[in-house]
């Protein structure tokens, strides 16, 4: 990180987050009672969408008219600005973060002394992966070992929700036969956790996942699985359960990188792993080896509910927090929600790994209205014929998310991947549907998407927009029209003269 100069303080906790969002006046404190039920989601979603603050609700109110004593924190990354903070850097710089993780993860051979030298940030990146334990910690002021999750904040957003819904929980698994110590072997992934009564949860994990390869490790061995669910997590512990990273990578691990600092761990009361120092609250249990409950449906990332489906049950064993807690969540819908905003800046974040892979790709947009990864447009320096073809193929193979992606948009690098009637246009001068068109079949496909006519299996389309060259046309191309620069100089010089647009 220091590669780049990283501008903002360590967040080595939620609320050292949150005093640095107040001090920039960037949180708003709600004193009013305000329903868990429906009424917080209404007020997060319509604060988001206007690129409101953090918002803080003093008076939660459940279902049944209890105020619980722990205030809820929502809409922590609903804008920019803040996931940026929330990696310790100002918006402009994730460009420059993104080529300082692709080099992390396939650095280039050390030519001489001096070059290796220049590496030091680097390595202490790498040095900021390893955790540091400690024996007692903030998240354990408080323990209860016979807790009711129902007095717990915990919202019902959606009028079809089928209950309560812990929405942003890192959860914390590791393959059998690990030790608690091998850090490095975690997992922590956001899986939505529905409350099921006082000790009772139901994790949804889809089989691609983290979380789900590790359990399926315990049922195998007919053994209940330990679990910790983090509630309220550092900023970078969050963005890096979400970042798309390696299976390879621990994500807890990882997060050391994204904060400049190592994390610190403390041994869990009731499981043998180890969980996050500073975060507000843990809950920690077992999830059965063969127990499943129905989940859903949910209010989703699509816009959708999601259809009721089994998922395994976790006995809650064991509730760790600090002395006066804070309850972090959010909301998910049809975007802009916090996951699209969040998946925005991992767009920028992601692009230099994608270059250093795809080295013609000068440009790519996920757009935030497609839930963030179902289409993407692709602008590349186009060489020679079906380069357009291979670059979608690439893409699809590069990462597990891109295997979701179901139309690649590839332009030259004339159009603005981000500008629409860039991408129309380009579409409607540039692209020929029975040439330009390539179709695949039964391929892997987001369970939740409900235009696949197979659950987890769907088909995928390339529109190849960019200029056709040699082999892929026969006629005379078009050449593109453009005004001189002297001419364009000289109209904004006399606009600008006479007090006109410009």
């Amino acid at each position: 990180m220091d590669a780049i100069h990283r501008k903002l303080p360590v967040f080595s906790s939620l609320r050292i987050f949150l005093t640095w969002a107040e001090e920039q006046g960037d949180m708003l404190r709600i004193s009013q009672p305000v329903a868990t039920s429906h009424q917080m989601t209404a007020v997060h979603m319509q604060v988001l969408r206007a690129g409101g603050q953090v918002l803080r609700f003093d008076q939660p109110v459940l279902p049944d008219g209890r105020t619980p004593d722990v205030p809820v924190v929502t809409n922590l990354f609903g804008t920019r600005r803040r996931v940026a903070a929330g990696l310790g850097l100002l918006p402009e710089q994730i460009p420059d973060f993104g080529a300082f993780l692709a080099e992390l993860r396939a650095p280039a051979p050390v030519d001489g002394m001096r070059d290796a030298w220049s590496r030091w940030p680097m390595l202490k990146a790498a040095l900021s992966t390893r955790h540091r334990l400690l024996r007692k910690a903030p998240v354990q002021e408080m323990v209860t070992e016979a807790p009711d999750l129902t007095g717990l904040p915990v919202q019902t957003c959606w009028p079809g929700d089928a209950g309560p819904l812990i929405t942003w929980p890192v959860v914390l698994t590791r393959p059998h036969g690990s030790d608690a110590q091998a850090v490095a072997r975690y997992n922590a992934g956001v899986y939505r956790a529905q409350v099921l009564g006082r000790d009772r949860l139901i994790l949804r994990w889809l089989a691609h996942r983290g979380g789900a390869a590790h359990h399926r490790s315990w049922a195998r061995a007919g053994e209940p699985m330990p679990v910790a669910i983090v509630l309220g997590a550092d900023p970078a512990t969050l963005l890096a359960a979400a970042l798309p990273l390696p299976e390879t990578v621990s994500e807890l691990a990882f997060s050391g990188v994204l904060r400049g600092s190592r994390t610190e761990l403390v041994p869990a009361r009731s499981v043998p792993l180890l969980v996050p120092a500073h975060a507000e609250m843990v809950l920690e249990g077992w999830v059965s080896p063969t127990e499943t409950a129905p989940e859903g449906p949910f209010g989703d990332h699509t816009g959708y509910y999601n259809a009721i489906e089994p998922f395994p049950v976790m006995q809650v064993t064991a509730l760790t927090h600090r002395r006066h807690p804070l309850y972090l969540s959010t909301s998910t819908g049809r975007p802009p929600d916090e996951p699209s905003v969040i998946g925005e800046v991992f767009n920028d974040l992601v692009l230099p790994l994608i270059r250093q892979q795809i080295p013609e790709v000068s440009d790519l947009w996920l757009p935030p209205a497609a839930c963030s990864y179902r289409i993407a447009v692709v602008a590349i320096d186009k060489r020679y014929p079906g380069q357009a073809r291979r670059v979608m193929m690439a893409l699809w193979g590069m990462l597990p998310q891109f295997s979701y992606t179901k139309m690649v948009i590839v332009v030259d690098t004339d159009i603005d991947v981000r500008n629409w009637d860039d991408i129309a246009w380009a579409m409607a001068t540039r692209m020929d549907p029975g040439r330009d068109v390539m179709m695949l079949d039964r391929t892997p496909m987001d369970y939740l998407d409900f235009a696949s006519p197979l659950e987890g299996l769907a088909g995928k389309m390339g529109i190849d927009a960019t200029t056709k060259i040699g082999t892929e046309t026969g006629r005379e191309w078009g050449r593109v029209m453009a005004m001189s620069p002297e001419a364009e100089a000289f109209a904004e010089k006399l606009m600008a003269g006479i007090g006109g647009a410009g």
